[in-house]
């Protein structure tokens, strides 16, 4: 592989790390009703578990509610049933048609727990990215090894992955600190 296709992937692959984090920082309960609260809770029914996005509109007309409006009937029943055990610790009013979701305000004790639970998964996010780097940096280092790469390129292809580092990182640090606020001010 030439440095450029190392870094391209090595960026990619960065890239895709920050993304799977803002979905698992989007299920993360606020004290504020959001649509991506309930979206990815996977609900069993037709023979597989499949994510309520997929089975309803999902809308939070208020701050404190949401409401999901089964496009059949007929699943609403499993939608409730797998709110209802899922860990976010949510109940529902379901009236045959809709099915109504209250947010209640977060406690200042759970607020702190959910802070935490945040910062780890933005540690374990910064892990991923900095296992990517040492990853592509062996890859650079066989390349150059094998007299594909020259030292020069394998230097300049190390900082440029360095430096996706860092941006990287920023991001992950920006996500944290907006997630943070959202707990803390609600």
């Amino acid at each position: 592989m030439t440095s450029i296709e190392i870094q391209n992937e090595t960026k990619r692959k960065m890239e895709k790390s920050l993304e799977l984090l803002k979905e698992e920082l989007k299920s993360i309960r606020t004290g504020r009703a959001t649509p991506g609260l309930v979206e990815n809770v996977r609900v069993s029914c037709y023979g597989s578990l499949t994510p309520i996005k997929q089975l309803a509109n999902i809308s939070a007309p208020e701050p404190q509610l949401i409401v999901i409006s089964p496009y059949d009937p007929s699943v609403i029943k499993d939608i409730d049933k797998a709110i209802s055990q899922s860990d976010l610790g949510l109940t529902t009013n379901t009236d045959g048609k809709i099915i109504r979701v209250l947010i209640p305000p977060l406690s200042g004790d759970r607020r702190g727990k959910i802070v935490t639970q945040i910062k780890e998964m933005t540690e374990t996010s910064k892990i991923s990215i900095r296992n990517i780097r040492r990853d592509a940096n062996k890859h650079i280092d066989k390349e150059e090894k094998d007299s594909v790469l020259t030292e020069d390129e394998a230097k300049k292809a190390k900082e440029q992955i360095q430096k996706f580092i860092h941006e990287n990182e920023a991001g992950i640090n920006e996500l944290l600190k907006q997630k943070t606020g959202e707990i803390l001010t609600i």
